[in-house]
C-alpha cells in the first residue's frame, strides 16, 4: 500500500484545476474529511476564508507511479483570485462519498447560501459523538483526546482567517481538524453499525440537510428576542421592530447588532418612539441609528405595531393549556432515566421546553417521534395519563405500572 503523501510544507490550493485533482481522487474514497474557516464579525452572512479537506491515505490510487501526486489532506483558499468551488460541489453531490462534518451547522449554511447546496450522504461527528453516548454537544478537542488519543494545539483558534499569507501556525491548526477527523469518523461510524443506531443518525442530519433550518424570514426574527413582557401591543411592536432589522441587515449584509441590539429594541418596544427626538432620548439606541434610514424604519415600525390588529399571541403560551410544574419535574426524572439507560445525552432526546410542552399537552413534538418515541416519548405519554409511575432504588429510577 503506497505511504501517505501529504506534504511537509502543508499543501494550499489557489487554482480551480488543483481542486479538481484533489476532488477527483477523493471520488475513489470512502469518505472525505471537512471543515471551514470563517468570519461573521462584520457581516449577516459568513464569510467563507479556508476550506479544509482530507481523505483517507489508502484512497490514494496504486501502482500508478508516473501520475502526479496527490497530498491526502489539503487546505482550499477560497478567497484566491479565480479559484471556483465548483469541483468540490461536484464532490458535495457525488454521493458514493460520505462527507464528514464536526458540528456542521454553520458550514452547512455557508455552502447552503453560496450554492444551495448540502454535502450528501452527511455525517456529523458531533450529533454521532451525542448518540453513541458521549455527552451533550462535545466539541472536537474532547474526541481528538478520546478517541484519536492526541492533542490540539488551539492557540490559532481565534486569528483573523481572512488574512494573507496565513502563517504555519494557522495552517497546522486548520490542517489537525480535518486529519483527526478521518480516526473519529472510522471509529463513531463503527459504533453506530455495532449498536444499529445508523437509523437514529440518520433523523438528527435530516434537520441539518433541511433548507428551513437556514433561511431566517424577517416575518419570524421577533420570535428569537428574549423579553419577560408578554403584553400582545408590545410584542406587535417587537415584532415589526424585528422584522425590519432583520431586512435590513440581510439585504445590507451587515450584522443585526450594527443596526440595533435585542436591549436596544425591548427598549423601543417599550418607549413606543414616535419621532427622532423620542429616539435621541433612547438609553440603548446607537448613535448612527437616531437619524436617517435607521431611524425611519424604527418610527415605520413603531407606528405598524401600535396599529397592528393582528396582535402575537405571546411566547410560550396557549389559551386553555395550563403548564404543569409538577409534571415537567417527573418527565426530567424519567428523561434522565431513560437517556443513561441508552448512553444517550438528554438533551439529544429532548429540551427542557419540550417536557414543558409534553406536561401541558403538546404532542407534535421530535420527542415524540422516531427513535426518541422508543427510547422516551412512549413512556412519557403513558407517564402524562397516569398509566406509569417512577420508583427509586438504590442510585437508580425504575417505571412502574401505577396503581
Amino acid at each position: 500500500m503506497r505511504k501517505s503523501r501529504m506534504s511537509q510544507d502543508l499543501p494550499t490550493i489557489t487554482r480551480t484545476e488543483e481542486l479538481a485533482l484533489f476532488c477527483e481522487a477523493a471520488k475513489s474514497a470512502p469518505y472525505v474529511t471537512v471543515d471551514t474557516e470563517f468570519l461573521r464579525e462584520r457581516t449577516y452572512w459568513s464569510k467563507l476564508c479556508l476550506i479544509q479537506l482530507a481523505i483517507p491515505a489508502a484512497a490514494d490510487p496504486e501502482g500508478d507511479d508516473e501520475a502526479p501526486p496527490v497530498a491526502d489532506a489539503v487546505l482550499v483558499d477560497p478567497l484566491a483570485e479565480g479559484l471556483s468551488l465548483e469541483p468540490l460541489y461536484d464532490l458535495f453531490r457525488n454521493e458514493n462519498v460520505v462527507k464528514v462534518f464536526h458540528a456542521a451547522r454553520q458550514d452547512l449554511e455557508i455552502f447552503f447560501h453560496d450554492a444551495q447546496i448540502f454535502p450528501t450522504p452527511l455525517f456529523d461527528t458531533q450529533v454521532a459523538a451525542m448518540v453513541c453516548g458521549f455527552g451533550e454537544q462535545v466539541g472536537y478537542e474532547t474526541l481528538v483526546r478520546k478517541i484519536a488519543r492526541a492533542n490540539l494545539d488551539k492557540s490559532s483558534r481565534f486569528t483573523d482567517w481572512s488574512r494573507r499569507p496565513l502563517s504555519d501556525a494557522q495552517k497546522a491548526y486548520a490542517l489537525a481538524d480535518v486529519t483527526h477527523l478521518r480516526v473519529i469518523y472510522e471509529f463513531l461510524a463503527a459504533e453506530l453499525t455495532k449498536t444499529g443506531r445508523d437509523a437514529w443518525l440518520a433523523e438528527e442530519l435530516a434537520v441539518l440537510t433541511d433548507p428551513e433550518t437556514y433561511i431566517t424570514r424577517p416575518d419570524e426574527a421577533w420570535l428569537k428576542v428574549r423579553t419577560r413582557t408578554n403584553s400582545p401591543r408590545f410584542l406587535a411592536i417587537l415584532r415589526e421592530l424585528a422584522r425590519f432589522r432583520e431586512a435590513y441587515a440581510q439585504e445590507r449584509d451587515i450584522p443585526r447588532s450594527r443596526v440595533f441590539k435585542d436591549d436596544a429594541m425591548v427598549e423601543l418596544a417599550s418607549t413606543k418612539p414616535l419621532t427622532e427626538a423620542d429616539l435621541g432620548r433612547s438609553r440603548l439606541l446607537l448613535r448612527e441609528a437616531r437619524k436617517g434610514e435607521i431611524a425611519n424604519g424604527i418610527l415605520a415600525a413603531v407606528k405598524a405595531g401600535i396599529e397592528a390588529k393582528d396582535l402575537p399571541q405571546p411566547k410560550g403560551e396557549e389559551p386553555g393549556r395550563p403548564g404543569n410544574p409538577a409534571l415537567s419535574d417527573l418527565l426530567r426524572v424519567l428523561l434522565k432515566a431513560k437517556a443513561d439507560a441508552a448512553g444517550v445525552a438528554p438533551k439529544l432526546i429532548a429540551s427542557a421546553a419540550d417536557l414543558d410542552a409534553i406536561a401541558t399537552g403538546e404532542r407534535n413534538l421530535p420527542a415524540l417521534q422516531g427513535w426518541r418515541a422508543e427510547v422516551f416519548g412512549r413512556d412519557a405519554l403513558r407517564l402524562t395519563a397516569g398509566e406509569i409511575a417512577l420508583s427509586a432504588q438504590g442510585g437508580s429510577v425504575r417505571v412502574v405500572p401505577a396503581r
